[in-house]
């Protein structure tokens, strides 16, 4: 195990890497922002899998991304591996003077390893307790309270060795000039007028969502009171589907769905542009937090004290203050049961209410 960092430690080059879902990805930037913060004349680069490049692309202190595709096995074992020997020459060539590793891959840990930085930092995962993680890592830091800490915290706790505490850790969301002005387009095309609430009820798992019927219910409600309501989801056949039947349900005409119309970058400037943001469990539900939109959250069967919004602008609403939940474990995703059930429309509904009328 390497020495302790000193305090005058100053990296020119500074290579992160998080290989997860796009949520995952959105809570990564508090340590990014952190890092910039440190280290302001770093250069700070990324490696991430492909599909998650919209949640960091436009973010300012990010000069380039290092890019995975799962998409590489599918080629061959060859080509896979041509690939593979391609981005760690990339790494290798950005010689990086710090790698932190977030993630619990192998694949992650050998190319920090390799990375040939002098200072590599990552997590002492109980799964991962042998030499090999060892040596791929020259600084480990303890996962023992990873969980009881938010997901952010447990990103943060990496930075511990550079000295750099998780107080005040904060998430960003970035687009374009341009996401906004698509956003701006679209929302003449429909004629959408400000202020507007942005409902997201899909998950790319049925069993993070609320039941349609009841969707259609609060929107109702919200039209009813004069509120304007655009409804987004991914460009995912079930979503869609998923979307189709809410408005099918809805009793109301002023409902605009953009449902699979917006990148997630522009998805990011529409909710940034909204008064607020109700959502389940999802990335999008991650974005309002960072962007500071209200932001009311359904939650079930997840552990919330890893994935409740971050920030002091959020509500969380949680269907086991209404009934039995199972464990977040034993959950099999591909199930149809939606475990948001127990949540009564009018407690969302009186939610939103509190929220608009702030």
């Amino acid at each position: 195990m390497a020495s302790p960092i000193p305090d005058h430690y100053a990296p020119k080059n500074i290579l992160l890497i998080k290989l997860r879902h796009h949520g995952d990805m959105l809570l990564t930037t508090p340590a990014i922002n952190a890092l910039r913060q440190r280290y302001p004349q770093a250069n700070i680069d990324v490696l991430l899998y492909k599909e998650t490049r919209p949640m960091l692309e436009a973010h300012p202190a990010i000069r380039q991304l290092h890019i995975i595709d799962r998409n590489w096995k599918k080629e061959g074992g060859w080509r896979k591996f041509r690939h593979e020997m391609a981005l760690l020459s990339a790494v290798r060539a950005c010689h990086y003077d710090l790698v932190i590793n977030l993630a619990d891959q192998w694949r992650s840990a050998i190319i920090t390893g390799f990375s040939g930085a002098p200072v590599r930092i990552g997590f002492a995962f109980r799964k991962r307790d042998n030499a090999l993680w060892r040596w791929m890592h020259n600084q480990l830091v303890s996962t023992a309270d990873h969980h009881q800490l938010h997901t952010v915290e447990q990103n943060m706790a990496a930075l511990k060795p550079l000295g750099i505490s998780a107080a005040g850790a904060k998430a960003s969301m970035h687009f374009s000039v341009a996401d906004q002005r698509k956003v701006q387009d679209v929302l003449a095309q429909h004629a959408v007028k400000m202020p507007f609430v942005v409902v997201q009820p899909t998950s790319r798992w049925l069993f993070k969502c609320w039941e349609d019927e009841k969707v259609a219910q609060l929107i109702d409600a919200l039209v009813a009171e004069g509120r304007t309501v655009v409804l987004t989801a991914a460009p995912d056949q079930k979503e869609m589907a998923m979307i189709a039947n809410i408005q099918s349900l809805c009793h109301s005409h002023n409902v605009v769905s953009l449902a699979g119309e917006l990148s997630l970058p522009q998805l990011a400037a529409l909710i940034d542009a909204a008064q607020l943001f109700i959502g389940v469990d999802s990335a999008p539900m991650h974005m309002a937090a960072a962007l500071e939109t209200p932001c009311l959250a359904l939650f079930g069967p997840t552990k919330l004290q890893h994935w409740r919004p971050w920030g002091d602008h959020n509500r969380m609403i949680w269907a086991g203050d209404y009934g039995p939940l199972p464990s977040p474990d034993a959950i099999d995703t591909n199930t149809q049961q939606r475990y948001l059930s127990a949540i009564p429309v009018e407690d969302v509904v009186a939610a939103a209410r509190s929220f608009l009328h702030e």
